[in-house]
């Protein structure tokens, strides 16, 4: 991949993200906050790719990759109103068949675009899978932090924000009330990651965001987590109970040790 090549995949992107803009403002804000996520985890994922001595042709790779990672939350967003894989399509597999589709990548080399899409269409998905493919499985690795770190971000924002100007589709759905789930919180102290299908409240879901934390993969990704507070941040949007301000001591504790080594 060269520098032009990238720059024609962003020229497709921003034409791909203005054809879905709509006239209805609640329409619009989740379509810009995908698009506005997108471009942030292109930034998180070229910092990542540099701090951990990619090469520049890698850096280029991992950035096509935060480019067209959540392509399909467009055409998902516009046929099912929600980001809820659950309840419309899994937007990883819908993101490699549109690229395969449209013809986005042809004009690189065909183990390129066979990266590319293969990440796409992973990147999501619960835990990496074998796919028995060494680099295809270091730019999943990369977009999974890239993806986790900007998305940590979004959901400060959303809580920060009056109701009445928060995206409708990130919460989720999950009711805002203040109990949380014994066993969600007992898989944050086991160093487990959380399905979705355990959830029952908006708390569990941000227990949820806790437990991504064991799922990152490159010091500077939990360099990152560090530097802008999220574990901190996080917590404070939780009731503030003992065995929640274990799990948070345990949480810094993990990041921590894996920094220090």
């Amino acid at each position: 991949m060269t520098p032009n090549d990238l720059i024609s995949l962003k020229s497709w992107f921003s034409d791909y993200c203005k054809s879905f803009y709509s006239s209805d403002e609640e329409d619009q804000q989740n379509i810009s906050l995908k698009e506005a996520h997108t471009y942030n985890v292109c930034k998180n994922i070229v910092r990542i790719a540099g701090e951990e001595s990619l090469s520049n042709n890698e850096i280029l790779l991992a950035e096509a990759v935060g480019l067209f990672h959540d392509v399909g939350r467009f055409l998902q967003y516009a046929k099912y109103r929600t980001f809820m894989d659950s309840l419309s399509v899994n937007h990883g597999l819908l993101g490699s068949e549109i690229l395969s589709r449209e013809r986005v990548l042809n004009n690189l080399p065909e183990s390129e675009q066979e990266l590319i899409i293969q990440a796409v269409k992973f990147h999501n998905a619960f835990s990496i899978p074998d796919i028995g493919n060494p680099e295809t499985i270091l730019f999943l690795k990369l977009i999974r932090d890239a993806d986790k770190l900007d998305i940590w971000r979004i959901f400060f924002g959303y809580y920060e924000k009056p109701l009445e100007d928060r995206p409708s589709a990130v919460g989720l759905g999950f009711p805002d009330v203040p109990e949380y789930s014994k066993e969600v919180l007992s898989l944050v102290l086991k160093k487990q990651l959380i399905p979705l299908s355990m959830l029952k409240t908006l708390n569990d879901f941000k227990l949820t965001k806790l437990s991504w934390i064991y799922d990152l993969n490159f010091g500077t990704s939990l360099r990152l987590v560090v530097e802008n507070d999220y574990i901190d941040r996080l917590s404070a949007t939780l009731p503030q109970t003992d065995e929640i301000r274990k799990a948070v001591e345990f949480l810094h504790d993990y990041v921590k040790d894996r920094t220090d080594g």
